[in-house]
């Protein structure tokens, strides 16, 4: 299927937004916020404290929704949904939340089985395969008995990503993925997100304020700031042009951007990883 795109016939994207506004009475949240993210994408959301982010994530994965504009997920318009219908449509994300949000009081396969007990008619036995599928393919094969407090922070992150995987979503939405973290796991955290879109074939959405793992990670990077599009580009375009707030995070990350891109470059001309997914083949290069 094919949509108009600023006049053009382009292939149908994963999630489309367009004029979005949110409000809430007189305070308005979210406004004019027009995003296109293409299928298998990795598409980082940056922005800091109260630019927005939380309320544009909970709007994305139809937990509310807009006071006005489109939301458009695998070409169903999530703003015109029933509440019964929209319900449905949540399956098609998985949310990697900021904390991992495991339960504490349950095992690492317990907690990566909750989804499929909980959302499907899936027999004990099978239940069991899929989870020992997934956390084989994500390393953590020997560690199902464990609970979350013997685990790293990166294994932690790795738990909570397979069991959004479980019910095989179409999206990840990754809520401040490297939050908490020291910067060598938090490298480690962005190679699990490049990773998983190799293996698994899924379109990702990270919302995220660390500009570092956003220059590795991102097809495309879009910059909010008080409720509005600043900026969006590649990260090369975005890192040479002119724009005074992602200069000013490029400044006050400190970081090498250049370096950065061109280990991005290396990453996504690299070939998929050996192990495919077992249900979804990796997506093909652009």
């Amino acid at each position: 299927m094919e949509l108009l795109w600023s006049g053009r016939a382009v292939p149908e994207p994963q999630i489309l937004v367009e004029d979005l506004e949110k409000r809430f009475g007189d305070t308005v949240v979210l406004s004019g916020v027009n995003l296109r993210i293409e299928r298998s994408e990795i598409a980082v959301i940056i922005g800091g404290s109260g630019a927005g982010k939380t309320t544009l994530l909970r709007i994305l994965v139809g937990l509310d929704r807009p006071t006005s504009g489109k939301v458009v997920v695998g070409g169903v318009d999530l703003s015109e949904m029933s509440e019964r219908k929209l319900n449905q449509a949540r399956r098609k994300f998985g949310m990697v939340f900021q904390y991992s949000a495991l339960l504490d009081s349950m095992t690492v396969f317990e907690n990566v089985a909750f989804p499929l007990r909980e959302h499907s008619k899936l027999k004990g036995r099978e239940i069991k395969d899929k989870v020992q599928d997934k956390l084989k393919v994500l390393g953590l094969e020997g560690n199902d008995e464990k609970f979350p407090s013997q685990l790293s922070g990166g294994m932690r992150k790795r738990v909570g990503l397979a069991r959004a995987l479980m019910l095989e979503p179409e999206v990840l939405m990754y809520d401040e993925p490297t939050s908490g973290l020291d910067p060598i796991t938090s490298r480690l955290v962005d190679e699990m997100i490049l990773e998983t879109r190799e293996r698994f074939g899924v379109t990702s959405v990270v919302i995220s304020h660390d500009m570092a793992g956003a220059l590795q990670l991102a097809d495309r990077i879009y910059v909010l700031d008080k409720g509005h599009i600043a900026a969006e580009g590649t990260p090369r375009e975005l890192a040479a042009g002119d724009n005074e707030l992602v200069q000013k995070y490029l400044t006050s990350s400190g970081i090498h951007a250049e370096k950065l891109m061109d280990q991005h470059d290396v990453r996504v001309s690299m070939p998929p990883p050996s192990i495919p997914s077992p249900s979804r083949p990796p997506p093909s290069r652009r």
